[in-house]
């Protein structure tokens, strides 16, 4: 597949979870289906199946993180990516440029915009394995007809046979005339569809209200969207479950925060150490509570202005102008009140803050304090060191 054939909104080829993927692409290789494509495409092709969100099958590119990892230069990871896609095993959604996005979604700094592929399976593949498929393109889905069907491999001229592992010829004789990959059985050939097994646990109910009015399907939904793409770019949230995640993250997506903004939140939360949240849900509600704790605060705040300091400074300029006294008085000593208000606006311009650490590290603390500096300081450093790839 060449030019816009390998986009997700052109592609050719079905949307695929990782595991079933990268069955399918070791398929493809073996049977020879690109005269390039070789044991150094598979490696690549698991490097970004271990990386795929599994709901939406999608992965960052992290053309250098992935050099490394495979001990090998950055054109031989693009050569063979570009075979995946040339196989139809790959499908861009979203591709990467030096263009900042930050300042489209009101948020301060740089940031590129990274390479993300789909994983999606060709029709060559399906061919070779009997499927029956059901839709065109990216959404398409494979629907196995149970009656009748054999067990035989499929013969592929000049390569051994191909065992149909998936074949659902290995399932007991059922009482359905069809099934749908990834979706509950059809009962008696109704529409009428049963749960397949009961919830582990049941969510608690969060307020039904938006901005005054009721919630709809269409916000659930849309906010589900954005979930998913939030769990395939930050990889911590990928162990738990996406309506967990939709429901956690609903402070968020309710005031239209979009997937990037969300992502790059989150990201910042573990940025810059090894360490990883062990219950993510836990973390990000403790997180988006103290945040709002903090708007709060920062809402009740007293203005420079109206404060104690602020006056006083206000009444001294007002005296020496009636006298006409241009010497200036020496600087005031630093209060509990100036600590306070510059620890609470100084999450808002931590550009300043960090400025500040470079030129006077005691000051700064003195002012800010340990954790307002850190915090400046490490996304100074992120900002200025981001590599697009």
């Amino acid at each position: 597949m060449y030019g816009a054939a390998q986009e997700v909104e052109h592609t050719a080829s079905r949307w695929s979870a990782p595991r079933k993927w990268l069955t399918a692409v070791r398929w493809l290789i073996g049977a020879g289906l690109h005269p390039k494509a070789n044991q150094t495409t598979l490696r690549v092709a698991e490097d970004l199946a271990a990386r795929m969100d599994y709901t939406t099958g999608h992965a960052r590119y992290c053309l250098l993180e992935t050099a490394a990892r495979l001990d090998v230069d950055k054109a031989t990871v693009k050569r063979h990516v570009k075979y995946l896609r040339e196989l139809g095993a790959l499908a861009w959604v979203q591709h990467g440029s030096h263009a900042n996005v930050r300042p489209l979604h009101d948020l301060p700094g740089y940031a590129a915009t990274a390479t993300v592929y789909a994983a999606v399976i060709p029709a060559s593949y399906d061919h070779a394995m009997g499927h029956t498929i059901v839709g065109t393109g990216y959404t398409a889905r494979i629907v196995i007809a149970q009656r009748g069907q054999t067990n035989d491999p499929v013969d592929t001229p000049g390569n051994s046979p191909v065992d149909n592992s998936g074949s659902e010829g290995l399932a007991p004789p059922s009482r359905t005339g069809v099934k749908e990959v990834g979706q509950v059985d059809l009962v008696g050939g109704f529409n009428y569809t049963e749960q397949a097994r009961p919830p582990k646990a049941r969510i608690p109910n969060q307020s039904t209200l938006i901005g005054g009015r009721r919630r709809t399907a269409v916000d659930v939904q849309k906010a589900s969207n954005t979930t998913r793409l939030v769990r395939a770019l930050v990889n911590w949230t990928q162990t738990v479950g996406l309506r967990e995640l939709e429901f956690v993250l609903r402070p968020w997506t309710d005031l239209g925060w979009d997937a990037l903004r969300i992502a790059d939140n989150l990201n910042g939360m573990c940025a810059g150490v090894r360490w990883k949240p062990t219950n993510p849900i836990a973390f990000i509600r403790a997180r988006i509570a103290a945040d709002t704790r903090q708007q709060a605060e920062l809402a009740a705040a007293v203005a420079w202005e109206d404060s104690t300091a602020g006056r006083e400074a206000a009444d001294r300029a007002s005296l020496a102008k009636l006298f006409g006294t241009a010497a200036p008085e020496p600087e005031p000593e630093r209060t509990a009140e100036d600590r306070e208000y510059a620890r609470l606006y100084g999450w808002e311009q931590w550009e300043e803050v960090a400025a500040h650490y470079d030129e006077d590290p005691d000051d700064a603390l003195d002012l800010y304090g340990t954790r307002l500096c850190s915090y400046a300081v490490g996304k100074a450093a992120r900002n200025t060191t981001y590599d697009p790839a």
